[in-house]
């Protein structure tokens, strides 16, 4: 028998049962006029709903509701095929492009030999755990390390990218091809010391495929405009042709690269005020390890994303890329690494290469005229948008990676000094208060044909033009640098000094007699081609 308070309890939910019964056919047919009608179909008449089928246990309707998403998986989006098929199935044939490859070996071995000369370089070299050997591992030059192919990749691409002098790739988006050196010397050494034998051609034609897709990507498509940072396409292409290295088929390759676009990508922060840090001289070694982390997790089995490119709403485009596919000039083939520009001269952000060039120039006209930096008022920079844009200035710079990337201070310094040395975005060096007091005379204004001619195909230059007028009134005549030393079309007059600044790299490391053999075997390009590549690294290791 229920009680009084049961009974009045009873009765007060019959009475809000009667009231939603009759809100309710209201409140739904407002919500229903609230809702598109693409996104809130009318249901079928019961006699005309489609048949229903059993699928085990569970049953669905043979046609879609309309709702939900598709688990059908499509083809790979094409970009991700055209890689692919490219490292896989291109034979390079170029002569050109094999020595092109094996200079910028020479460059970009000598370039992280230099890097290991610098504190915050050289403290994040070895392995994760302090004192962890790999049996066969990989061996990073200048070190005595052996280690992961993974630790390995991390160690080679920061010591190569820590100074920014390697090699430089200008369009759409920047970018420096040899960073994948970082990668594929890491896993060829590795395969090497476990029985596979990879020899120095191998290497230079990885190192061609990699610079190729990186440099093909980067021809139209700008990542910096979206806030993303090049090292991208380092991943990318490291991620591609290394899978080729490790043994994948074509269709793992495709999986492999799918994985380095959905891959969380780093931001452009690292290189721009007031952020600017040294993680832009780690950052390519960060692409390099995870390149050959993802490509080694495809070996064991992991799936790729077929559309992560193009997937609606959670695809790279759409996400990260304001819904634009990607865009491309040509197909792959050598065009990069016949036209990559080498940092000879100066390890100077290459906007600024050929705005340093005529600063040297100036200081000595100033020395002629009996003159210095102290009797300048004035110094005009015509350069390309891409140079303003990226190391155009002002204000205090607070470390190395901040004045490597200003270009009033590497014009300032040669107009006082007469030269730029890496260990003269030292603290210590920019302690000279000439400079900053130049920096403050220094402005930049963007010369269009400057502009259009970086993008040229044809011409593919670098240009800047230094404007310098005297506190006395007078005004030198502007000197102009179109194409810096390392381009191509300066080419035979860059590989001495080329050569010249790899003894430099090379020469803090090893005692005469090394230094000798090591510069024997990399200027006899026949006999260094079909070199072993662990016999090659063991060329570079730490005595």
């Amino acid at each position: 028998m229920l009680s009084s308070r049961s009974s009045s309890y009873i009765r007060l939910a019959s009475a809000s049962s009667r009231r939603l019964q009759a809100t309710a056919p209201r409140a739904l047919s407002t919500a229903s006029r609230s809702v598109p009608a693409r996104l809130a179909p009318a249901a079928a008449p019961l006699a005309t709903q489609q048949p229903r089928r059993t699928l085990g246990k569970m049953t669905m309707a043979t046609a879609s509701h309309g709702y939900g998403e598709s688990t059908l998986r499509p083809e790979p989006d094409q970009v991700l095929k055209d890689i692919a098929d490219y490292v896989h199935d291109t034979e390079i044939t170029s002569d050109l492009a094999f020595e092109t490859a094996r200079l910028c070996l020479i460059d970009t071995m000598g370039c992280g030999l230099e890097g290991l000369r610098f504190d915050a370089c050289s403290r994040l070299m070895g392995p994760v755990v302090p004192g962890t050997v790999v049996p066969n591992g990989t061996k990073v030059p200048g070190t005595n390390f052996q280690l992961d192919p993974i630790r390995g990749a991390f160690n080679i691409g920061t010591m190569i990218r820590w100074l920014d002098f390697n090699d430089c790739w200008l369009a759409a988006e920047w970018g420096h091809p040899s960073d994948n050196l970082g990668a594929i010397l890491a896993v060829a050494d590795y395969l090497t010391r476990q029985g596979k034998t990879f020899t120095v051609r191998d290497i230079l034609e990885a190192m061609i495929k990699a610079h190729e897709i990186q440099g093909g990507l980067a021809l139209l498509n700008s990542f910096n405009r979206v806030g993303l940072d090049h090292v991208v396409l380092v991943k990318v292409a490291s991620t591609a042709v290394v899978s080729k290295m490790l043994g994948l088929t074509k269709e793992q390759t495709i999986d492999a690269v799918s994985q380095a676009w959905v891959d969380g990508q780093s931001l452009r922060t690292y290189r721009h005020a007031p952020n600017t840090g040294s993680r832009k001289s780690w950052a390519a070694g960060d692409a390099c390890s995870r390149a050959v982390n993802l490509a080694l997790l495809v070996q064991k089995g992991e799936i790729g994303l077929p559309s992560v490119l193009t997937a609606k709403t959670w695809g790279f485009y759409d996400v990260l890329f304001k819904g634009k596919p990607f865009e491309f000039q040509r197909p792959y083939g050598s065009y990069v690494m016949e036209n990559v520009l080498f940092k000879i001269s100066f390890p100077a952000e290459f906007h600024a290469q050929t705005a340093v060039e005529a600063a040297v120039t100036l200081h000595k006209k100033l020395a002629e005229m009996g003159k210095t930096s102290d009797d300048i008022k004035s110094v005009r920079i015509r350069t390309q948008e891409a140079a303003i844009r990226i190391i155009d200035k002002q204000g205090p710079l607070h470390n190395f990676a901040d004045r490597d990337h200003a270009i009033n201070y590497m014009v300032a310094f040669p107009l006082v000094h007469g030269r730029l040395t890496t260990e003269d975005y030292a603290d210590s060096a920019a302690a000279d208060p000439r400079i900053d007091a130049l920096r403050a005379k220094i402005f930049c204004v963007e010369e269009k044909q400057f502009s259009t001619d970086y993008h040229d195909p044809e011409k593919r230059s670098i240009g800047n033009a230094l404007l310098v007028e005297l506190n006395d009134g007078t005004v030198l005549d502007e000197v102009v640098v179109e194409y810096p030393i390392g381009h191509k079309r300066r080419r035979q007059e860059g590989i001495p000094v080329l050569m010249s600044k790899f003894e430099r790299h090379i020469k803090p490391h090893f005692d005469e007699a090394h230094q000798k053999k090591i510069l024997e075997t990399v200027t006899d390009a026949k006999s260094l081609s079909s070199m072993p590549v662990d016999k090659f690294t063991e060329l570079f290791v730490k005595p």
